[in-house]
Formats: structure tokens, sequence, C-alpha cells
């Protein structure tokens, strides 16, 4: 398992992929699975190996290319046939390196397929096999190498969830960029006369000017900012809410925060873009909203949904024992495919991978 060297596995705050990999680390470890987990830094909390390709996290390189490519090179030389079966890799470059491997690779795209990353992707190795996380991104770019769809999910275990209703403030929690419509957000609860949490990543620049440029001067009394909270932080806002808002302004290609506050009891008000119908039951853990001028509306009866729906529909549909059985077939079928590719028979303990 090839993680980015920015965050620990998991990370303290913010990092949904991160988190959504150490849900899959661990219910793979628990699947019987021999799970080695080649990252930064000198701390983990996950039950698998760990090999550090440096000592510290390169969080405050993130941004730049060189930190991943070196540590994409270094597992390049560590990895060895004899020592695993596939290679799960998570990185933004890693599809254009990994053919090097003598390990079979399947990358899972955690972005959207299109633009520069489009064209990045595109030229994926062809012993590389890519897994989107919904249905709505790989129809972005069905052109590209697609060897199947698995949703993240999360470990309910241990979530605090509501058992009623809340009517506390409408929350918004993302990174502050345009593509999340925090501005959205604050104009909506507004229409609606209702309270509004805006709890945001704001520690890169990028973030920090567009909240400085494009959110401040929104700000009145019915707004309520919480700046980098940590993952304590963020589940008692989400136990807290009366529902959380996503006015998304883009494809969004998952939307993990969705299903952690469903699995919360909180319902989600989002606009009807990207992954949001593959993750949100309309009427029962939330409602999806078709244009901005039907948040205002959408906000103020989302109480009606009943906490327990949520809960339900996130343990049905999006728990890491599920994630880890979906990338268990595609491991099966890659593995499979590389060998048939490579005129050579199958290695008999895949059969029970």
């Amino acid at each position: 398992m090839v993680v980015p060297p920015w965050l620990s596995m998991p990370p303290p705050g913010y990092g949904g992929l991160e988190h959504v990999v150490t849900g899959l680390v661990e219910a793979l470890s628990e699947r019987g699975h021999a799970v080695t987990v080649f990252g930064a830094g000198q701390e983990h909390g996950t039950p698998a190996a760990f090999v550090s390709t440096v000592p510290e996290l390169q969080y405050e390189r993130l941004g730049e290319a060189l930190p991943e490519l070196a540590h994409l090179a270094r597992v390049n030389h560590l990895v060895d046939a004899a020592d695993f079966d596939v290679v799960h890799d998570h990185t933004t470059i890693g599809p254009l390196v990994a053919g090097r491997r003598a390990v079979p690779t399947v990358a899972t795209v955690h972005g959207n397929p299109v633009g520069e990353y489009g064209d990045v992707l595109s030229d994926t190795d062809p012993g590389v096999g890519l897994v989107a996380i919904s249905h709505a991104q790989r129809r972005l770019n069905p052109r590209l190498p697609w060897v199947g769809t698995v949703h993240n999910a999360m470990d309910v275990q241990g979530i605090p969830h509501k058992t009623a209703p809340s009517h506390g403030p409408v929350l918004w929690l993302a990174r502050f960029s345009p593509d999340k419509g925090p501005d959205v957000a604050i104009r909506a609860c507004r229409v609606a006369g209702l309270p509004l949490v805006l709890a945001g990543k704001c520690n890169e620049p990028p973030e920090r000017r567009y909240f400085d440029e494009a959110v401040r001067p929104l700000l009145g009394e019915d707004v309520h900012v919480v700046l980098d909270a940590d993952r304590a932080e963020a589940l008692r806002l989400l136990v807290e809410a009366r529902c959380l808002i996503m006015p998304i302004q883009w494809e969004e290609p998952f939307g993990m925060v969705m299903v952690e506050a469903m699995a919360t009891g909180t319902p989600v008000v989002a606009l009807n873009r990207g992954a949001v119908p593959e993750l949100v039951r309309p009427g029962v853990t939330g409602l999806i909203c078709e244009g901005v001028d039907d948040l205002p509306g959408a906000l103020r009866a989302v109480p009606d949904l009943d906490p327990a729906d949520c809960v339900a529909h996130v343990a049905r549909n999006f728990s890491t024992a599920q994630m880890a059985a979906g990338y268990e077939q595609v491991y099966r079928r890659f593995i499979a495919d590389a060998a048939r590719s490579a005129g050579v028979r199958e290695p008999a303990r895949v059969a029970g991978c």
C-alpha cells in the first residue's frame, strides 16, 4: 500500500485519503492479508508493517513534485516480486512510474481525472490498472485504463451519532476553495434564516488567500468560523449540526465528508453534482437540490429526516469491510490478467487473496 508522503496514517485532522486508506489497511488485515504500508515519517497507526522512505513527513513541501517522485523512486527500489502479490498506489504520480515495478500495480484515482491530471493519467503505464472511487468520476474520463470502481468507506465503530434530529446550526466542512462553495453556503443559510458554522481547512496559501478575499467579507454574526479543526472537533460539529451543506461547484469525485456526516446521524443537503447521487438517498439521508435557489428550503426541511436512517445507510453501503471486499476482487482480477499477459501461470497463493 503506497500512500503520499505528506500526512501520517491516520491523520490528526484533515486528510480524507489517509483516513480512507487507514480503514482499508485495517479491513484487509482483519481479512487475513499481510499488508505493508510505504509512507513517510516515523509513526503510523495501522496494523500493517510500515516502511518509511523519508524520516520526516513532507507536508511543508505539499505542492512540489520532487518529494513524491523521490518517495516513489525509493518505493520502486524496495518492492520485490518475491515479497508482494500486488501494489496498491494512492499517489498522484504513481501511475506514471509504477510500470517499473516487477509487481502488478493498481492505482486509486482520488481526484478528478480531467485537465492536467487527466493528461497525466492518460499516460499511465500499460501494466497499471486504475480504480475509480465513484461511477461519476469514471464517467468524466471513460477512456482511461479503469479496472474497477470501489467506493470509499469508513469504520463506524466508535463514531458518535445522534439519536434525534438536531436543530443546531448548519455545518459546512471542507477546505476553503471556490470548488466547495462556502460563499454559497453563507448566502443559502442567510436566506433560510439559519446559523452556519464554517469549519474549513485553511493552512495552505491558496486557502488562506481565498478565505481572506472571498469569504471574510461575507461573514456576520450568523456565521461562526472554525479553522483547521482536528478529527475530534470535526466529529463533534457533525453531531451537533442540523445538517451538512454541500454546495459544491465542481464534479466532486466522492465527498467523504458526506459519509462521515451520515455516520453521525446528520443528513446532507447538497447540490446535484459529481458523486452526490451515489452517496445520498434523497428524502432518507438528505436532500439533493438542482440549483442554489433550492438550498434554503431544503435546509429548513431537513430536520424531518431520521438520524437512524443515515447511520444505517452508511453501515449498509460504506463499511470498510465492503471496501476491502471490493478491492480484493480488483486485486484478484488484475493479478490474474497480469499473469496471463506475461504468459505465466498464476501463483497458487493468489487464489486465496
